[in-house]
């Protein structure tokens, strides 16, 4: 009898262990988020006239890095949020696509189809595509699926107040191609061209210039500037950094929620950077200014840089 009873209680011990374990890191893992949601710096609305956007990066982890920096973007009461790719790690598939953005974001998109919760009205979150995203088994199915973007959901643009947002799909596998003499680099140039709005963005996932620790992409070393455009946003790297490249500012925006990777050989262009924390870009856009804060996940700003028309001026703040 007692050969038979061991097993069992060792199971039992086993269960009860796992249970306690998982029970415990919830309890923790909420008592941190809560924490962390009280002690965020409360942000000014902005002007108005203004709107106000945040753009995350690298971030679909699922995990608690980008809860925190979720509950941050939140606590800013964006218009809506925009995203520089990788949306979903760690490589795009189906079954993780909702617990990695929806879970967190779900409020922002429509129609939202998922499991947490009751989604926007309107979608307000508009995503590009990154290089894990097109990894899945189906490619980027998943992605599409998920989402309802304008155009052909893989390159799009929208105008929101003063600012017209060019996303692009900046990978290889791209069927209209990633380059500036591409159908989709053509797309973009018509669309600049055509555009009336005060201020013109451009999301790429792959960061035309960098100090990452890998190569930069110069496939992306499209005319921007030429083309009209007044900013570049990209990730990839999970870092932050601002750039200026003949007068256009350039920035790396790969902290939402994945491991921090760190820095490699220092660009010429490069005017700041930082990979000591994560977090997220508060934007502000008026008429006639448009204000980038890069803001940790202590709620911290980091840095600031702010586009007033036909003139530039920036503050850097960096941590102690």
């Amino acid at each position: 009898m007692v050969k038979n009873i061991r097993p069992r209680a060792w199971v039992a011990l086993l269960s009860v262990t796992l249970v306690l374990g998982v029970t415990g890191w919830y309890f923790r893992h909420s008592i941190q988020s809560e924490l962390q949601r009280s002690t965020l710096p409360k942000v000014e609305p902005p002007p108005t006239g203004t709107i106000r956007f945040a753009v995350i990066g690298d971030y679909g982890s699922g995990n608690h890095i980008e809860r925190d920096v979720a509950q941050m973007v939140e606590s800013w009461k964006p218009d809506f949020i925009a995203t520089v790719g990788d949306n979903n790690y760690e490589i795009g598939e189906a079954e993780t696509i909702d617990g990695n953005i929806g879970k967190f974001f779900h409020a922002y998109i429509a129609p939202y189809k998922g499991n947490y919760g009751t989604g926007a009205a309107t979608n307000r979150f508009f995503p590009i595509i990154g290089h894990r995203d097109w990894d899945s088994p189906n490619g980027l199915q998943p992605y599409l699926d998920y989402f309802a973007l304008p155009g052909n959901e893989r390159y799009y643009d929208f105008v929101w107040g003063p600012v017209h947002f060019f996303m692009l799909d900046t990978d290889e596998r791209e069927p209209d191609g990633a380059t500036a003499t591409s159908i989709q680099g053509r797309w973009l140039e018509r669309k600049i061209a055509e555009s009336q709005a005060p201020w013109k963005l451009v999301f790429a996932h792959h960061a035309p210039y960098s100090s990452g620790r890998v190569p930069d992409f110069q496939h992306m070393r499209w005319p921007f500037k030429a083309w009209g455009a007044d900013a570049v946003l990209s990730g990839y790297y999970h870092v932050y950094e601002r750039l200026l490249v003949g007068d256009l500012p350039y920035f790396v925006n790969g902290l939402g929620g994945a491991f921090i990777s760190g820095f490699g050989e220092t660009d010429i262009n490069s005017r700041f950077r930082y990979d000591e924390n994560n977090g997220a870009l508060l934007v502000d856009a008026g008429k006639a200014q448009i204000t980038f804060r890069f803001v940790n996940r202590d709620g911290r700003i980091v840095d600031e840089y702010v586009l007033v028309k036909n003139q530039t001026r920036e503050k850097s703040t960096p941590l102690p």
